[in-house]
């Protein structure tokens, strides 16, 4: 394990890894979101889609102790329940198409997502769907299959809870919650698949202090009536990331 950990040390461009996973973190204690936004861009430049993916599921368990124990309590437990149950069947199959695509074409995907994702939430375009389990169960297939396929989590549940009639503080504590706990599901799932290997797993450890140390940072700048200040930070951060991650630079 020490040689693994070592070659982890070893990866070019960790610095700029370790600096996205910070960046991600204090996104995503203020806001709720956005954290692979910043982090898949910037860290599938210098290392696989799939390593990144599986190194930052294992980083996201900080935020299980520095965001989940104040979002978890405002949840809608029911809705949570559904949109979950329906991600974990979904990302199995968003795994297997990871495992067995092209690495230049993930990483566009990676990019065209983000893009996407952050010219709808700058214009403003929401899509208002009837919160029915149903529509539930369609939101979290469809968030679990584009996480695992990218690692993106975020995109999908992002465009129908700001579109929601939720207050701040809920609808944060619903993203922070969901995102954080499908994470976690996600590193089994991709070990039963193979797609977890040792040097994942120790740059994911690496990945735990900065992306804690944000998280911290972040969920203690959170305050409801700057919910503009947050997003337009969190908005330029996820354009610089995308830029930064655009596979035309290697």
């Amino acid at each position: 394990m020490t040689e693994t950990f070592m070659l982890a040390l070893q990866i070019e461009g960790l610095a700029f890894i370790l600096l996205a996973v910070f960046a991600a973190g204090v996104v995503y204690g203020f806001a709720g979101f956005g954290a692979a936004l910043i982090f898949m861009p910037v860290a599938s430049r210098f290392i696989p889609v799939e390593m990144a993916i599986g190194a930052f599921a294992l980083g996201g368990l900080a935020s299980a102790a520095t965001v989940l124990p104040k979002t978890l309590p405002l949840v809608q437990r029911r809705p949570m329940a559904i949109m979950l149950g329906a991600a974990i069947v979904s990302v199995s199959l968003g795994i297997l198409v990871l495992r067995h695509s092209d690495v230049v074409a993930l990483r566009w995907a990676v990019i065209a997502v983000c893009t996407i994702t952050l010219i709808a939430l700058v214009s403003g375009w929401r899509h208002a769907t009837p919160p029915t389990s149903r529509n539930r169960a369609l939101l979290g297939a469809a968030t679990g299959f584009v996480g695992g396929t990218t690692g993106l989590t975020g995109p999908v549940l992002v465009l129908f809870q700001l579109s929601s009639r939720d207050s701040v503080e809920r609808s944060r504590a619903t993203l922070a919650t969901f995102l954080t706990l499908l994470s976690i599901l996600m590193i089994p799932l991709m070990a039963v698949q193979g797609a977890l290997p040792g040097h994942a797993v120790a740059l994911g450890l690496l990945l735990l202090p900065p992306y804690a140390l944000g998280c911290w940072i972040g969920a203690r700048m959170f305050r409801p009536d700057r919910e503009y200040l947050y997003r337009t930070v969190a908005y330029g951060l996820i354009g610089c990331a995308i830029l930064l991650g655009l596979p035309i630079w290697h």
